[in-house]
């Protein structure tokens, strides 16, 4: 359709319109207004339909006789119009594509640099946490000798070590949301619901995440599933332990190994990840977890 009307339209400009009209202004003048956006490289392509209308318009006006002339011009500077309107918003929708993919290359640039950053800092807490921990060590067998000495050494660094341990446990934290801020950025999908405890961050897929008694994600749940995987791949470098939960026999373990086959599939290394199924009912707010060791 669109090399239709191109053709269409480049026949119509060739039509000798300003021979037939050179005693004209009014449409000389209309001519000249096409021909400046046909020149133009950035608009000779864009708006080739209402160009062609317009076009159209200005032959008739040309052919018009003088009872006709005045709705014939009227019709003609419209259509022109028309066509230098449909140019110009034609031209800020590209303009606007090109920004709007200039602020999301920005955006993603600056969240993985962000990330790079608190990675980088999580991993300065970790050495200086190892380090303190070394010399308080060295401080404690230092005051064996006696009781007293040695109890306050030790209140001293249960204290400090668990100042350190809190600022390291806030690094990782902050360190794990800019990841999820730039998984979701990258995948264009959001992340399953997750929570930090002992066993590590869980993130957890609800009950619609599967239909009853089957083990096939849904739409909404492979989504998650790219998230995830561009998280796991992000931030995330240990190992990965994957239940998934249904009151039938073995559909728990198929639904595990759903996700686990999603997650490989989206680029997630199969080596680090361990599948299990749990036979007992799933509930509305879970029906699998993603466990990611800390």
């Amino acid at each position: 359709m669109r090399a239709s009307r191109l053709i269409l339209l480049a026949g119509l400009m060739a039509c000798p319109l300003l021979a037939i009209a050179a005693d004209d202004p009014l449409v000389l003048q209309l001519n000249q207004r096409l021909m400046s956006i046909n020149a133009n490289p950035e608009t000779s392509e864009l708006a080739a339909f209402e160009r062609v209308q317009a076009q159209q318009a200005i032959g008739t006006l040309a052919q018009a006789k003088r009872r006709d002339r005045e709705l014939a011009a009227y019709l003609a500077e419209r259509r022109v119009e028309i066509a230098e309107t449909a140019v110009r918003a034609s031209l800020a929708q590209r303009q606007a594509r090109q920004l709007e993919g200039t602020r999301s290359d920005l955006l993603i640039e600056a969240s993985r640099r962000e990330a790079a950053r608190a990675r980088q800092e999580a991993e300065r807490l970790r050495v200086q946490a190892q380090i303190q921990a070394e010399e308080s060590e060295r401080l404690r067998l230092a005051a064996e000798s006696e009781a007293l000495a040695r109890q306050d050494a030790e209140n001293a660094l249960t204290s400090v070590a668990g100042r350190q341990q809190q600022r390291l446990s806030s690094a990782q934290q902050n360190a794990a949301k800019l990841a999820r801020e730039e998984a979701e950025l990258v995948s264009g999908q959001k992340l399953p619901s997750s929570r930090f405890e002992s066993r590590g961050e869980v993130f957890t897929l609800s009950g619609d995440a599967f239909s009853g008694g089957q083990a096939a994600l849904s739409g909404g749940a492979k989504n998650q599933v790219k998230a995830l995987a561009e998280y796991l791949n992000i931030g995330k470098k240990g190992r990965v332990r994957i239940e998934a939960w249904d009151a039938a026999a073995g559909v728990g373990q198929r639904r595990a190994e759903a996700l686990r086959d999603a997650l490989v599939a989206s680029g997630v290394s199969g080596s680090r990840l361990q599948a299990a199924g749990k036979q007992a009912a799933a509930t509305k707010a879970r029906s699998a977890e993603v466990i990611v060791s800390p």
